[in-house]
C-alpha cells in the first residue's frame, strides 16, 4: 500500500486530493497545526482513513517528526496561505508559508532520506500567479515570472526552491503550476465562490446585493477536481518536471456573474452588483490563460468539467446549503 502526506489537508485541494488517494488504495496522512482545526471534523468526513499528523510549515523540526511517522512514498505541499487578496495585508506571514514552508518540507525530506531525495516523490503546488503582469499569452512552462502579489512573489519562491533541491540533490521533485481552479469546496474568500454564494443568497431573499471588484480582470478556471488528478500524474511519471495545468479557455468576472444568475433564475444582475474599490487590487492582474500541452502530451491529463458546468455546480451546492441554513424546503 503507497503512502502519502499532504500537507494543506483542510483546504479545498487537499480534500480533492485525499479522496483521489484514498481510492487508488493509498494510506494517506494529512499535516494540521492542530487537532482544534475545526476543518478536522470535514476532513475525517471526507477521507475517513485518514490519519491527520501535526505539524508546522513554519517549524523544521516538526515537518522531520511527521515524516518519520509517516514515511511517506509521496509528498503533496498544498499548504499556504492561498487567498490572493489577503497576502497583501499579510505579506510577513504570506512569505513564511506559502514561500518559506515550502524549503522547509524539501529541507525536512533531504534530512529524513539522508540525501537520497530520489526515494520519495515531492508534489509543489505552484501557481499562475507568479506569471502576475504576463510576458506572453498563453502561459507555458517557459513564460518568465512577473509576480504581482506578495503571494505570487511568495509562490515563485517555492517554484525555485523545488527546482533546485531538483537540481541539486537530485530529488524527485515536481511542480504544477495550476491555473485558477474551484469547486463547491472552495472558500468563501475566493471571488467565484463568493459570487455563487451571493447569488444563491439573493435568489432566496436573504440579501440583496453582492459587492466585487474588477469585473472586467479574466482568468483561466478549472474543476479542481481534476486538477488534483493532474497532480497524481505527476508523481508516477520516470522523471520530475514542472507541468502547467489549465483549460486554455479564459472567462471574465462578467461572465461568471451571466453563469450564476441565470442558473439562479436571475437574468439581468446589473442591479444586484456593486463596484467596491476595497476589492481591487494594488497591482492587478488582468489576464491569466494557460497552455496545458505538456501536460496533456506527456500526462495524458485534460480537463473534464467545462466553465458552464463548474459554475452551475457551484451554484446548485450553495442554494442547497443556503436553504438548509435557513430552514427552507422550496
Amino acid at each position: 500500500m503507497p503512502r502519502a502526506l499532504i500537507t494543506g489537508i483542510t483546504g479545498q485541494d487537499g480534500l480533492y486530493l485525499g479522496e483521489l488517494l484514498a481510492s487508488k488504495g493509498y494510506e494517506v496522512f494529512g499535516l494540521v497545526r492542530g487537532q482544534s482545526n475545526p476543518k478536522v471534523a470535514l476532513v475525517e468526513r471526507v477521507v475517513p482513513s485518514i490519519q491527520l499528523l501535526e505539524g508546522d510549515l513554519r517549524d523544521l523540526s516538526s515537518l522531520i517528526g511527521v515524516l518519520e511517522v509517516a514515511q511517506p512514498d509521496e509528498v503533496y505541499n498544498l499548504g499556504a496561505i492561498s487567498f490572493v487578496g489577503l497576502s497583501w495585508k499579510q505579506a510577513e506571514l504570506t512569505g513564511e508559508i506559502t514561500g518559506m514552508g515550502v524549503l522547509r518540507v524539501l529541507e525536512a525530506l533531504r534530512i529524513h532520506t539522508g540525501g537520497d531525495m530520489g526515494r520519495v516523490r515531492f508534489y509543489q503546488a505552484s501557481s499562475s500567479e507568479m506569471f502576475g503582469k504576463v510576458r506572453e499569452t498563453p502561459q507555458t512552462e517557459a513564460t518568465a515570472f512577473h509576480p504581482r502579489s506578495p503571494y505570487g512573489v511568495a509562490k515563485a519562491f517555492g517554484h525555485y526552491m523545488t527546482v533546485n533541491y531538483r537540481e541539486s540533490y537530485g530529488a524527485h521533485a515536481s511542480s504544477g503550476i495550476l491555473f485558477n481552479h474551484e469547486s463547491p469546496r472552495r472558500g468563501h474568500e475566493f471571488v467565484t465562490r463568493k459570487v455563487t454564494r451571493a447569488v444563491a443568497r439573493i435568489a432566496l431573499g436573504l440579501q440583496e446585493t453582492v459587492a466585487l471588484g474588477n469585473l472586467d480582470a479574466r482568468r483561466d478556471w478549472g474543476f479542481a477536481g481534476d486538477y488534483v488528478d493532474a497532480m497524481w500524474r505527476m508523481l508516477q511519471q520516470d522523471e520530475p518536471d514542472d507541468y502547467v495545468v489549465a483549460t486554455g479557455v479564459t472567462h471574465s468576472i462578467r461572465d461568471l456573474l451571466d453563469v450564476a444568475f441565470a442558473r439562479a433564475g436571475v437574468e439581468d444582475w446589473s442591479g444586484l452588483v456593486v463596484q467596491d474599490p476595497r476589492f481591487f487590487r494594488p497591482a492587478e492582474v488582468d489576464l491569466l490563460i494557460g497552455d496545458a500541452t505538456k501536460a496533456r502530451e506527456r500526462l495524458g491529463w485534460a480537463p473534464t468539467v467545462g466553465f458552464t458546468e463548474l459554475v452551475r455546480m457551484m451554484v446548485d451546492a450553495d442554494l442547497e446549503a443556503e436553504r438548509v441554513a435557513a430552514g427552507r424546503r422550496d
